[in-house]
């Protein structure tokens, strides 16, 4: 899901779901939590208020593979002791949204 369309769900999103969005829109891979770590320290580093979020993923996701997948990229991070790991809460307004759309990679 885009990050347009995770905004008008709720306010506030999870950074897996964030994460993914972000790759939506720049056409990167959503599934190495390398990647993904990157992406929540950049958040970090913006000072943006987010809290650690447990993520459940649910089994009533609209498509099962990407539940499945998702399910196990939680795990993965949630094997690691490292606050780039973890799933936070974040509050989808237009100054994070500027943000977040300014990750990089490179």
């Amino acid at each position: 899901m885009a990050l347009d369309e995770l905004r008008k769900k709720v306010i506030y999103q999870n950074t897996i779901d964030v994460w993914i969005g972000v790759c939506k829109e720049k056409n990167l891979k959503w599934d190495e939590p390398e990647s993904y770590k990157k992406f929540v320290d950049y958040l970090l580093n913006q000072n943006l208020q987010m809290k650690k979020f447990p993520l459940c993923i649910s089994d009533a996701e609209s498509a099962l593979e990407i539940s499945q997948k998702k399910a196990k990229f939680a795990e993965l991070l949630s094997e690691e002791n490292d606050p780039k790991s973890s799933t936070y809460t974040v509050r989808l307004n237009d100054l994070t949204m500027e943000l977040i759309r300014n990750f990089s990679l490179n």
